[in-house]
């Protein structure tokens, strides 16, 4: 069977680092850790990313992370959710290097407002500071091809665009900003932030994107391990039919079989 027929031998490289899985999980609004593994599991994830400021990694008194999403399992993409400057991510960030020798991250630096969309500013100024400490950035950005190019250009690993704020379950609300995104972009570009349900996985996929990630679409839906599952489904096939290429769209009919020539 040749590669058209069978894509499962597909992979994709960030930063040196080359993955199977496209869904990316994340590890928060679970009810326990016991459920986000399984969770994961059933996601066919291999990367799971980790707030910092939020996840139990170091006090034994309570459970931990760890002892349930396996860091020899998953690789864990660490990131700076909570913080709100660029001085507060890059700490964070410095002490996640030097719990756990991380260096590939997940850098966000939210606005203080209700939507949380990314402070690019902020961001920016985050993102080249720690390209200066040699760390290898995944980047979580407006859907602003102008502010992608130049999180590009300052060196990061991974342009990871919004499809809508943080957990709203919105989908994807602008598919020409994200499509520009996806054009112009030499490394990786991921959809974070905004999934809600399986369509918009596909629909993120479809457009091109090296793959997704999300984490209250699988937390907060009634069967968490089923729509991870759902999940897993719709990234492969919504890559499928990337690689397929669709048919053109048409104003008018164009029936499957000839018209003339009837019995």
């Amino acid at each position: 069977m040749d590669g058209s027929q069978d894509n499962s031998a597909e992979t994709w490289t960030v930063a040196g680092r080359t993955f199977r899985s496209r869904l990316i999980v994340g590890t928060g609004k679970y009810k326990d850790y016991a459920q986000n593994a399984a969770a994961a599991e059933a996601a066919g994830a291999e990367i799971v990313t980790v707030a910092l400021r939020r996840v139990n990694l170091s006090d034994p008194t309570q459970p931990m992370l760890a002892d349930f999403v396996k860091p020899d399992r998953f690789t864990y993409l660490p990131n700076t959710a909570g913080c709100f400057t660029g001085e507060e991510a890059v700490r964070t960030l410095r002490l996640a290097r030097e719990a756990g020798g991380w260096d590939l991250v997940k850098l966000e630096v939210l606005s203080q407002t209700k939507h949380l969309l990314p402070d690019m500013e902020e961001t920016l100024r985050a993102l080249k500071l720690l390209i200066s400490e040699d760390f290898q950035v995944m980047v979580y950005c407006s859907d602003d091809p102008v502010y992608a190019k130049k999180l590009e250009d300052a060196g990061a690993a991974a342009i990871m665009p919004a499809a809508a704020p943080i957990g709203s379950g919105r989908g994807i609300q602008n598919a020409l900003n994200l499509g520009l995104i996806i054009e112009q972009t030499s490394v990786p570009v991921l959809v974070d932030a905004g999934v809600g349900t399986a369509s918009d996985a596909v629909v993120a996929m479809e457009l091109g994107c090296d793959a997704v990630l999300m984490n209250t679409a699988i937390a907060e839906a009634k069967d968490p391990i089923r729509m991870a599952r759902a999940m897993k489904h719709a990234v492969i096939a919504g890559r499928e039919a990337y690689l397929a290429g669709r048919m053109d769209k048409r104003m008018y009919a164009d029936p499957s079989s000839p018209l003339s020539g009837l019995i």
